[in-house]
């Protein structure tokens, strides 16, 4: 079982009701994660105001440098 990373919550998230581009909430503390990849699960945590494409844009500028 997944935890969360922000409060260690156990994650309740089946794999086989999730795919990539979902976002699932933790319980206790409300942390939003997009699930990145199913196997293995993996979370990237949702943050709030910034636009997709924006750090998309940021991610290939770094790697460009």
């Amino acid at each position: 079982m997944t935890s969360c990373p922000e409060c260690e919550n156990d994650l309740d998230i089946d794999v086989e009701e999730v795919e990539e581009g979902d976002v699932v909430a933790c319980d206790e503390c409300g942390t939003e994660y997009e699930i990145v990849g199913v196997e293995p699960l993996e979370l990237s945590k949702v943050e709030e105001g910034i636009d997709e494409d924006e750090d998309d844009f940021t991610e290939k500028e770094e790697e460009e440098e």
